[in-house]
């Protein structure tokens, strides 16, 4: 006797079924994306006890007639391809005819199309039995019922979840296919309660105002970058409010939502020295590519994709994300940001364009001014004085350059400047500021190897600690290549014979003690991440601090090197260093609003 047998069809349907329909939310998915797939304008959804006694989509795009609906419970039935060549740049939702099938071998399924309002077609099946079909009359479109779900398949049933949970589910994906396609208008009901209306949307901030609130959508950065043929756009978390709300992602290439978690990480990479470690941000992302450099038929469910090239798409996300997080909209605000979003009245509304590959751009929005008058003798006097905040010979060419577009600058409690912009007031902490401007141009010096030093003409020891001396040695390869030179001195104790001299006011000896004391005790980073690790606490520690006072040449020259940074609002820790407060909100406070 033969130990192998073909499966019932019975059998193996339900098997396949196991593939495509997971839980109640995997109905609602297939059968909502068969709508968007007939081109349906307007898709309800109706779901009673989490989906598991009732699923229901209709919809308004075109129907099938009796025959194409027969069909359509077909096992591989479809309408969307033909041969093995339409799977490459397939642009509909489904392809492979098995949902529908799928779902009917573990429910009872009610179908009523019609091709336009009148005539139509009733098609009820149970358990992947053969159909019944009746006519009935109806307007245009299709409506799909499923209930019962897994009445057939208890071990699967006793695996779902409670109804509440299943639930959560279920708007999980209506929530991401409506972002998908904001061209729709969604309505999803639970138990007869409306949750969910969200009509076309012009945008993706409108539709995320629609699901969320306008004050949530209107405090997302937007994000649009070209890279060769990627195209990158979407709506990403300031890095001030990231972790103050709930982390939502959003992912679709080629308008299919998908999971990604390197694309993901990518874009997470992007806020790398902007927020605190062990923080994600919240990311509303679109990628477009050529079709044939993606593969879509990798997954059951369509949830993962497959690229060609990978790495070029996941810099490409990078890129664009972190040009978003250069500019001035990236900053903390303090009532409504100056640039606009769904709030802004159409006259407010200001496009940002900012190459943060050149960022010395005379129309970078960061410290973009009316025209202001300066007193240009005092600049020139007083920044040859501070020139060397960070970018020496740099930082004097771009004064020479720019030095007519700085606004009066004032300090407040020796922490803090402020200067005045056309939409509001602007405060920027001094001590973020040149820790920023530090670290890049750090970065840079160890990045291309081209760090300067001074030779000391007395050479300095330091004694240290155990402790401290391993942070030494751990780091000593990255001391050498940011100007530091440093040789044991015997014991605990090293000898200084050159530093960087980043700025007038750095205090080496300083520096490097308070530089050691914090790198003791740390968690051993991945080396990948040693050198940004060390060149950040160096930075902190340089930087000019809290309490000094700045005089007016150096608060300029801090404004300039600021300004030509590529990550301008955020120090290494994450915390703001620009905090914009509107025009509109001061209007507000005291009454004129």
């Amino acid at each position: 006797m033969s130990l192998i047998s073909v499966l019932p069809s019975a059998v193996a349907d339900q098997i396949a079924a196991g593939e495509v329909v997971e839980r109640p939310a995997s109905v609602v998915k297939e059968l909502v994306e068969n709508s968007l797939d007939a081109g349906a304008h307007s898709v309800e959804i109706s779901i009673q006890e989490g989906g598991r006694a009732l699923v229901r989509v209709s919809d308004d795009g075109v129907g099938m007639d009796a025959s194409d609906a027969a069909l359509s419970l077909a096992r591989h039935g479809t309408s969307k391809i033909r041969t093995s060549a339409d799977l490459t740049g397939v642009r509909t939702f489904g392809f492979r005819g098995e949902a529908l099938p799928a779902i009917c071998s573990v429910a009872r399924i009610e179908i009523e199309t019609a091709l336009g309002d009148g005539a139509g077609t009733r098609i009820e099946a149970v358990g992947g039995a053969p159909p019944t079909v009746t006519p009935t009359q109806r307007r245009r479109g299709t409506t799909v019922t499923v209930t019962d779900l897994f009445y057939n398949s208890p071990a699967r049933a006793r695996f779902l979840r409670g109804p509440r949970s299943e639930w959560r589910a279920i708007s999980e994906i209506v929530t991401t296919l409506s972002l998908t396609r904001r061209d729709v208008r969604f309505d999803l009901s639970h138990d007869g309660r409306r949750s969910l209306s969200a009509p076309p949307a012009a945008s993706l901030r409108v539709r995320l105002g629609a699901l969320w609130g306008v004050s949530y959508a209107d405090a997302l950065l937007d994000v649009d970058d070209v890279s060769g043929p990627i195209h990158v756009s979407g709506l990403a978390e300031r890095p001030a409010n990231v972790g103050t709300t709930t982390r939502r992602t959003f992912l679709s290439v080629n308008g299919r939502a998908i999971r990604d978690p390197g694309i993901l990480r990518g874009a997470e990479l992007a806020y790398r020295s902007t927020i605190p470690a062990g923080t994600r941000p919240s990311l509303y992302l679109e990628v477009a590519l050529p079709v044939d450099s993606v593969d879509v038929n990798v997954h059951p469910t369509k949830a993962e994709i497959r690229f060609q090239d990978r790495w070029t798409v996941e810099r490409a996300v990078e890129r664009a994300v972190r040009r978003a997080l250069g500019t001035f909209d990236s900053s903390a605000s303090m009532g409504r940001s100056f640039f606009g979003g769904i709030a802004a009245a159409p006259n407010h509304a200001q496009l940002v364009e900012s190459d943060v590959l050149a960022p010395q751009a005379s129309d970078t929005p960061l410290f973009r001014q009316r025209e202001l008058d300066a007193d240009s003798d005092d600049a020139a006097d007083g920044a040859a004085s501070y020139a060397g905040v960070g970018y020496g010979d740099a930082a004097e060419e771009t004064r020479l350059r720019d030095e007519s577009s700085i606004p009066p600058l004032t300090q407040l409690r020796r922490t803090y400047i402020m200067f005045e912009h056309e939409d509001g007031v602007v405060l920027i902490d001094q001590h973020s500021a040149h820790e920023r401007v530090l670290y890049e141009a750090f970065m840079h010096d160890l990045e291309a190897g081209s760090a300067t030093s001074q030779r000391l003409l007395l050479p300095f020891t330091l004694t240290l600690a155990a402790h401290e001396l391993d942070a030494f040695d751990v780091n000593r390869e990255y001391f050498d290549r940011l100007g530091f030179e440093i040789e044991p001195f015997g014991g605990n104790s090293l000898i200084v014979h050159a530093v960087p001299v980043p700025h007038p006011r750095f205090d080496a000896e300083r520096c490097l003690r308070d530089t050691l004391a914090s790198l003791t005790g740390d968690r051993a980073p991945a080396t990948a991440g040693r050198h940004e690790h060390l060149v950040a606490t160096i930075s902190c520690k340089a930087a000019v601090k809290s309490g000094d006072v700045l005089s007016g040449s150096e608060m300029r020259a801090l404004f300039i090197a600021l300004r030509d940074t590529n990550l301008p609002a955020h120090d290494v820790h994450g915390r703001s260093t620009i905090v914009q407060l509107a025009w509109t909100e001061v209007d507000r406070r005291f009454g004129r609003a």
